[in-house]
């Protein structure tokens, strides 16, 4: 498709962000016929997580929440199918495993990344505006090789540009080589091995942070460290997956969570933290495993698990940092005197800046969240007809399902059937055997 903003080059649907989701969107939409779509992202190639990219670590749910098999199982971009095309499929099934490895799954991803013709790389958008006299959005696009500058015009337009790492204010003030997000752990630890470093904390009881913890103690023998692990948590808690709870990440659960009051929504999501930000059994089980042989050794540097603590501040103190801490059940305060901090601290949505020119035409919630709706679209002013629809920024408004993998096909299909105007892709509307709103009477 040419460049330029003539007639022909009018994509029916663009995605901003190369990211699992917006790879699935691509991978269902090269099915769709006479689909004009493009996806943009600014990286050279598709990457996941590198900075925790460990290879012992498993995908947290299984295999079949692929890019695509929940919506067009029998697609070519399916995980069975890249099987296949490397020859694996008979070692997979002898192998029975539900859960696959992470880098497996960020290879299968990239497999398909490479593959598929939609998908620009090296590509930034920097600015979107809407052309009110023909009711499309205008976006400008530079080519990161080459700084050149091109645009493109789209009827509609879907955002993927995922969530940032969060640092909280006591840790942001004081980052640097010594103070990192959890997302650069592997990017950095061996500097801190390097630097002599004696005692590392852990901040944050997710998976992230009882990974890098359990990678901090596998090589504590060599690194000679200490190992601090706090989370303002009640403790360090499992993910919940059991059958019925796992029925609150399905479609079900998001189209009924859609339609409560925002106020109910934000009570619900801080409630039901144990499905998306909790531990998987295993790695609990791994960590407590290096604890007991920890245990017998005797002669290792300590070890120490801090639930119910919160980093109140933090400052610099002879070479290393003093940690401020607040116990939540006592209510008491402590001292904690350490050489470097990991923040497993989560991710934030961010509000991409080339959205500023048409910021008033987006409705945004009263805590300037995107009001979005049952279908992932974002509101707009009632004279844009043009569809914007967002991928993982929607937790507020469709729930704990939002940045699980096993949504991505369907929201993708929910997407492309919106933008088509017909129903490209079977939806399934039967996904769960609670009633999630009152019975009926």
């Amino acid at each position: 498709m040419s460049e330029g903003n003539t007639e022909a080059a009018i994509l029916d649907l663009a995605a901003v962000g190369i990211g699992p989701f917006n790879l699935s969107l691509a991978a269902l939409a090269d099915e769709v016929d006479g689909l004009a779509f493009e996806a943009y992202d600014q990286r050279p190639a598709y990457d996941w997580h590198p900075g925790l990219m460990f290879d012992w670590a498993s995908l947290q749910v299984g295999f079949l929440a692929d890019l695509v098999s929940l919506i067009r199982p029998t697609s070519r971009w399916s995980f069975l199918n890249y099987l296949v095309e490397h020859d694996r499929m008979y070692p997979f099934y002898i192998a029975e495993r539900f859960h696959v490895p992470r880098r497996e799954y960020a290879d299968y991803c990239a497999w398909v990344a490479g593959r598929l013709p939609s998908l620009r790389f090296a590509t930034s958008v920097t600015e979107v505006r809407w052309l009110a006299e023909r009711d499309l959005w205008e976006l400008t696009l530079r080519h990161t090789d080459t700084g050149a500058t091109t645009t493109r015009l789209a009827r509609a337009l879907t955002l993927g540009v995922g969530t940032e790492p969060y640092l909280p204010p006591a840790l942001a003030d004081v980052a640097g080589e010594r103070v990192f997000h959890s997302g650069e752990h592997l990017h950095r630890v061996a500097g801190l091995t390097e630097a002599g470093v004696r005692h590392v904390t852990v901040v944050g009881s997710g998976q992230s942070g009882a990974e890098v913890f359990l990678d901090l103690v596998r090589r504590q023998r060599e690194a000679g460290w200490a190992v601090t692990w706090l989370t303002r948590s009640w403790g360090f808690a499992p993910l919940d997956y059991s059958k019925l709870v796992l029925e609150y990440t399905t479609p079900a659960y998001m189209r009924y969570f859609n339609g409560l009051e925002p106020a109910v929504r934000d009570r619900l999501i801080a409630s039901q933290w144990q499905l998306y930000k909790g531990i998987d059994s295993e790695t609990i089980d791994l960590i407590h495993n290096e604890l007991y042989d920890h245990m017998l050794d005797g002669d290792r540097p300590p070890l120490t698990l801090l639930p119910a603590t919160a980093v109140r501040a933090a400052t610099p103190a002879g070479g290393g940092l003093r940690l401020t801490t607040h116990h939540a059940d006592t209510g008491r305060e402590a001292e904690l005197d350490t050489e470097a901090v990991i923040a497993a601290t989560g991710y934030a949505p961010r509000r991409p800046e080339f959205l500023v020119p048409v910021e008033k035409l987006i409705a945004w919630d009263e805590r300037g969240r995107y009001d979005v709706t049952e279908g992932h679209r974002i509101r707009t002013v009632p004279e844009v007809g043009a569809g914007l629809y967002v991928q993982n920024a929607e937790l507020h408004t469709h729930g704990a399902a939002a940045p699980d993998l096993g949504i991505g096909a369907y929201r993708g299909a929910l997407i492309l059937n919106a933008v088509t105007g017909r129903d490209v892709f079977r939806v399934p509307r039967r996904t769960a055997f609670q009633t999630f709103g009152p019975a009926a009477g």
